[in-house]
């Protein structure tokens, strides 16, 4: 199955302490399994380094381990969805027609990306923005991993 992944599951997954750790853990290993072929972002690349880097967490996530967590155990098992100029702006419209301000324009700029690679399943742990953000032909896909 393709699945497309949100910073959200992908932050989880690394973070033993976080509440959706057990939710997203398997769905991650499912890709490093090969059975489930996994999509991220480019954006999603930077998201996860700067979150990982600043949760509040003891001890906290040095720059060195969250770039290791990015490269091995993220960019090794997943193919990235490059975003250019006009990906950009069909997000930019989305937020602008739905009269959403803010940082939902990131969202937006994910849900474009799991348009790009046809996934099968959107997962995240951001589902009311999600919802609200998505296309139709990805309203029937967005889900938590279970």
């Amino acid at each position: 199955m393709q699945v497309f992944f949100d910073t959200s599951v992908l932050v989880a997954a690394f973070v033993q302490d976080h509440p959706h750790y057990a939710q997203a853990l398997p769905a991650l290993r499912r890709v490093g399994a090969s059975k489930d072929h996994g999509f991220i972002s480019t954006h999603s690349i930077a998201e996860v380094y700067t979150t990982l880097t600043r949760l509040p967490v003891q001890p906290r996530i040095h720059p060195a381990e969250a770039a290791r967590i990015v490269t091995d155990n993220i960019l090794g098992h997943f193919e990235v969805v490059a975003l250019f100029k006009e990906d950009y702006l069909a997000a930019l419209s989305s937020v602008q027609l739905g009269g959403w301000p803010g940082p939902r324009i990131y969202d937006a700029l994910l849900l474009v990306a799991a348009a790009k690679c046809n996934a099968e399943r959107v997962y995240t742990f951001n589902l009311k923005d999600f919802i609200l953000l998505a296309p139709p032909s990805l309203q029937g896909k967005l889900s938590a991993p279970s």
